[in-house]
């Protein structure tokens, strides 16, 4: 449950509700941005809050294509052919996965985070006055029959046993589920969806493999259609356990535990490191060994999330009326529109690296897979936020809702000015890692300073998503990214096409640029669920 800073003397402290008397301002609060900057590195509880979750949310971001690029590194000591091919196929893979993890697990962080803390609420409220009644406090309605009934103290003195009972009936209920588990409805309805979504997933990858890899370039006559199928078919039986290790990790962060899904990510990607030579070399597996060592993995990391989960959740809810597949549906409909968006305007900037010729498209994945890789940090700083800001607006805690969110957001534009000075310099003097082409090099040089600059961009951009979720704003990042969407691969089209391999990283800067904006408009308006910002808090 989200701390309550509004009874300490934390410099952030303001009211948490608004009185109905307070007349409206219609000052766009935009400066809301700047509050209490010099805090940013204030090690307070509010800092190590959002820190002690993005942390480990950053790291179990950071250990899977670190454990993807060690089962490349094995799979290259097959040969080339085989190497290609898992390439394609794990390309496939997480491009599938993405469309449903993302929306997935971001809508079950918010609604574990909400559906908790209201629960945490209910119980707080009943132990209050369980511990009224043991001071021999009168109950407000033992005060109430008192001063109506004083003529007849007999029917006053049943009733009011009555009511006593009735009051320790429930509040031994109240005991029970908070000595028992934890009966958190929306954890059951994503673990539901996960298993279904990973089935389908699967069904459709196995199905589908020889024709999906046609679309993504790997002919009938190649070489390596055959490995690349081998792979793609045997790594789609992992899928159900895929989505539904991630949902569990959506559920972990609603509680704001990061940790625990850390810890069990390492423990199943070493299993995964440890079974590649093993399955590949030992058993003579080949590139199909790789493929089972990542499916075992991912059942094992599974099978200890959802042990370790059953100890803290009840996950059977009392009916199937308590399930919330409607909302979870609408919510995921919204966030699906986005993530297909998303998807699109950087497939749409890579099709026209491709067009450019061989040489421009290695500059370009090699900028855009460091782009996109040194931005992933800011991910921890998302969850961290998408969790406190669930638990605040469920509190109606618009104090703490407004500190978290101004720190959240200070930390990611540090991070990203720290990033462009550590990626400028690092792809200046280690592009020689990735190729010896002298033409390819000098392309990477030309695209490093939008690589390296963008940084802060992008930092704000994904913390921003955070904030939205946290919100549970998920119409907004639709729509809002569905424009984004529309005016980026205009840019992208027309760039391309008159500045060529410039172009197209001009527009990607454009669509970084305008997602960051639609962030910045939402808070900064004082619009939809941060409309409290235009009303000044009493004092």
């Amino acid at each position: 449950m989200a701390e309550n800073n509004g009874d300490n003397n934390n410099s952030h402290t303001i009211p948490k509700k608004i009185t109905t008397s307070t007349k409206w301002n219609f000052n766009l609060p935009i400066g809301v941005f700047f509050k209490d900057a010099r805090h940013v590195f204030k090690w307070d509880s509010l800092g190590k809050e959002i820190l002690g979750m993005a942390l480990p949310a950053a790291l179990a971001v950071a250990a899977d294509p670190i454990a993807s690029l060690i089962d490349t590194a094995f799979i290259g000591h097959i040969g080339p052919v085989e190497l290609a091919a898992a390439g394609v196929s794990i390309a496939l893979f997480n491009q599938a996965s993405r469309i449903t993890i993302f929306p997935l697990v971001s809508i079950t962080t918010s609604f574990v985070a909400e559906e908790d803390t209201v629960a945490n609420m209910k119980l707080k409220a009943a132990n209050h006055v369980n511990d009224d009644m043991e001071k021999g406090v009168p109950t407000k309605l033992e005060q109430h029959k008192e001063n109506d009934d004083d003529d007849d103290d007999d029917d006053s003195e049943t009733e009011n046993n009555n009511n006593d009972n009735n009051v320790v009936s429930k509040l031994d209920k109240i005991t029970k589920v908070k000595k028992g588990k934890r009966q958190i409805a929306s954890a059951s309805t994503a673990l539901i969806f996960g298993i279904i979504l990973g089935l389908v997933q699967a069904i459709f990858l196995m199905f589908g493999a020889r024709t999906l890899l046609g679309v993504m370039g790997v002919k009938h006559d190649s070489p390596m259609l055959g490995p690349a199928e081998k792979y793609l078919v045997t790594r789609s039986f992992g899928a159900p356990a895929v989505l539904l290790t991630l949902a569990m990790q959506g559920i972990f962060r609603g509680f704001k535990d990061t940790t625990t899904p850390l810890y069990v990510i390492l423990l199943g990607y070493s299993l995964n490191v440890a079974l590649d030579p093993l399955l590949i070399f030992v058993c003579h597996l080949g590139i199909r060994g790789a493929a089972i060592a990542h499916v075992l993995s991912q059942y094992l990391m599974a099978l200890v999330l959802f042990l370790i989960l059953m100890r803290k959740v009840n996950l059977l809810p009392p009916s199937l009326k308590d399930l919330q597949f409607g909302r979870f549906l609408k919510n995921g409909g919204f966030l699906l529109a986005r993530v297909i968006a998303v998807t699109f305007c950087v497939t749409l900037a890579a099709s026209l690296a491709a067009r450019l010729g061989a040489t421009p498209m290695a500059a370009f994945q090699t900028c855009l897979q460091v782009w996109l890789t040194s931005s992933l940090l800011a991910d921890g700083l998302a969850v961290s936020i998408q969790a406190i800001l669930a638990c605040a607006f469920a509190e109606k805690d618009y104090q703490k809702a407004t500190a978290a969110a101004n720190r959240v957001l200070q930390m990611s534009f540090v991070l990203g000015v720290g990033l462009t000075f550590l990626v400028g310099i690092g792809l200046y003097f280690g592009a020689g890692i990735f190729t010896r082409d002298v033409n390819v090099l000098h392309l990477i040089r030309i695209g490093l300073p939008f690589v390296a600059a963008t940084q802060p961009l992008n930092s704000l951009s994904f913390v921003f998503d955070g904030v939205n979720f946290g919100a549970s704003d998920f119409a907004y990042s639709a729509y809002s990214l569905a424009l984004v969407a529309v005016a980026s691969i205009t840019a992208l089209f027309t760039l391309s096409k008159s500045h060529g391999f410039v172009g197209i990283w001009i527009a990607l800067t454009i669509y970084m640029g305008l997602r960051m904006f639609a962030g910045i408009w939402r808070m900064g308006t004082g619009t939809g669920p941060w409309r409290f910002l235009r009303v000044p808090f009493a004092a």
